[in-house]
């Protein structure tokens, strides 16, 4: 069983810069690759970045490629997403999402997913 809990949201301005955490319980932490995952309203939730068990690996959504990292300490259990250059349309709640698989693009295949963190950017 892994819990996981995100945190680092808010409200910022187009351009502005945020960074999402999520903390994972548990010791099999670098057994799962980690994922981030956004809902916006009345849109179906969407891939954004996923990062190995190890950390060698990454994916991004081409939406957020070149604005957007991904990064884990797995001596904390802490992964990362460190959002600049953020849009409008980056609005959405952002949920960090645990997976015995990689890449982890695909909502269904993971395991444990957190509560979510609401992020808006405005124009």
């Amino acid at each position: 069983q892994v819990q996981l809990v995100e945190s680092g949201g808010g409200l910022v301005q187009a351009g502005d810069s945020l960074r999402l955490s999520c903390l994972a319980s548990g010791r099999t932490f670098t057994r799962y690759a980690m994922g981030w995952f956004r809902q916006a309203p009345g849109k179906e939730r969407e891939s954004v970045a996923g990062i190995s068990g190890n950390g060698r690996s990454t994916y991004y959504a081409d939406s957020v490629k070149g604005r957007f990292t991904i990064s884990r300490d797995n001596a904390k259990y802490t992964v990362f997403l460190q959002m600049n250059s953020l849009k409008p349309e980056d609005t959405a709640v952002y949920y960090c999402a645990a997976s015995l698989t990689f890449p982890n693009s695909d909502p269904s295949q993971s395991n444990y997913w957190g509560q979510g963190t609401q992020v808006t950017v405005s124009s």
